[in-house]
């Protein structure tokens, strides 16, 4: 998923350039809104691994 976010963000970076303002907040938007998916599965992601109390693999 946050390959997704960073895809998104290069799109937003790629239209600004060329000066496509609508595409560039859209595609900024999705990839914010996809980075902070993320970043609450990942937080979820830890809670449930560290109330299974096995340790974490490295």
């Amino acid at each position: 998923m946050l390959n997704w976010a960073l895809i998104f963000f290069i799109i937003a970076i790629i239209a600004a350039i060329f000066g496509f303002g609508g595409i560039a907040g859209a595609a900024a938007g999705i990839a914010k809104i996809l980075f902070f998916v993320f970043v609450v599965l990942l937080v979820i992601s830890l809670i449930a691994g560290a109330l299974k109390g096995k340790p974490p693999s490295v």
